[in-house]
């Protein structure tokens, strides 16, 4: 099948979190994992040591590390976000995730032309997330 995903971590909050991005990133065969902010360790939580098979880039700047040809997808919970069940995932996939603490911001949604947000009563754990729009993609793309 054509296409890639990549994911982008905004800033993520902590090493747990972060080690459990990448075993689903490996799970979902992503290409690349990209990362700001100065919060990243080594984690347990990644037990399949995906760091050892995916990519993993520190960046100042998201926008500037956007994988050629990728359409950047901002997760978020925002007014204007197409609901998870709704969207259709691009090709070519730059997903970016924000931290627990926090949303991406202006700062991320001026440059996302794509919106998507996870429809929850509460606000969901960023592996879990991942997992989540990930999976998503795996089934609707076949």
């Amino acid at each position: 099948m054509r296409g890639y995903l990549a994911i982008g971590l905004f800033n993520p909050k902590t090493p747990h979190n972060i080690g459990s991005v990448l075993r689903a990133a490996h799970c979902y065969d992503a290409s690349l994992v990209m990362f700001t902010g100065r919060r990243y360790k080594h984690s347990s939580t990644d037990t399949s040591k995906a760091w050892r098979r995916i990519p993993m880039l520190h960046c100042e700047s998201l926008k500037d590390s956007i994988p050629h040809g990728a359409i950047p997808v901002a997760v978020d919970l925002v007014e204007d976000a197409t609901p998870l069940p709704e969207f259709q995932h691009p090709e070519r996939a730059f997903y970016i995730f924000g931290p627990e603490d926090g949303t991406l911001g202006e700062q991320i949604l001026s440059f996302c032309p794509q919106r998507v947000m996870v429809p929850t009563r509460h606000c969901m754990n960023l592996a879990a997330t991942v997992n989540v729009v990930l999976y998503d993609r795996l089934t609707k793309r076949g």
